[in-house]
């Protein structure tokens, strides 16, 4: 049974491609994306101030196994150590001045609403199954066991516009606290 709340120590880091630089600046793309609650949320009507989407490949779940080689890929590993220290830091995130945060994958809503309870999220996550946002920002996603997943990124958009992008994200369990430095660092 694989821990995956916890990360190994030797997970290989995933380097900087280049893939997000053409973001920052960018207006969001009028897209619906489903969130856990069933409400449909418009990603260019987030509302006025700081909205923080990490974005992540997949969140693994007791009992199902994740894709072959998983661990070796860089960046992968970590989706359920991220979500939970976005959930620890939410409210210092929001004290920071976000004004809500998402989790976003390719998984379906059912799979993410369980994840939600499962792990007490006190957030939605978004589904994009077709990847719909990465084809209007040219987002970077890769290949595992015939899925096309996304790469581990966050956004920090404001007002509609991407502000900041974190690309490559690792440690993936410490990336929360690297998004709330920012936010502190960066007051509206």
């Amino acid at each position: 049974m694989t821990d995956y709340t916890s990360l190994p120590a030797d997970l290989p880091v995933p380097q900087d491609d280049g893939a997000t630089d053409q973001l920052t600046g960018m207006k969001m793309p009028h897209l619906e994306l489903s969130d856990t609650s069933g409400t449909a949320v418009r990603l260019d009507a987030l509302g006025t101030g700081r909205t923080v989407i990490y974005i992540y490949p997949l969140t693994g779940r007791p009992g199902v196994d994740l894709p072959d080689g998983w661990d070796s890929i860089p960046g992968a590993r970590g989706c359920t150590p991220e979500a939970c220290a976005f959930r620890d830091h939410y409210q210092d995130l929001l004290a920071a001045g976000a004004e809500t945060v998402f989790g976003l994958s390719s998984q379906e809503t059912d799979y993410q609403r369980e994840v939600v309870e499962r792990l007490h999220l006190p957030f939605q996550m978004l589904s994009d199954p077709h990847r719909s946002l990465a084809r209007h920002l040219s987002l970077p996603t890769f290949e595992a066991s015939a899925l096309t997943l996304y790469k581990r990124l966050t956004l920090i958009i404001r007002d509609g516009v991407i502000e900041h992008v974190f690309y490559p994200v690792f440690p993936p369990n410490e990336h929360a606290g690297q998004v709330l430095n920012w936010l502190q660092n960066n007051p509206r």
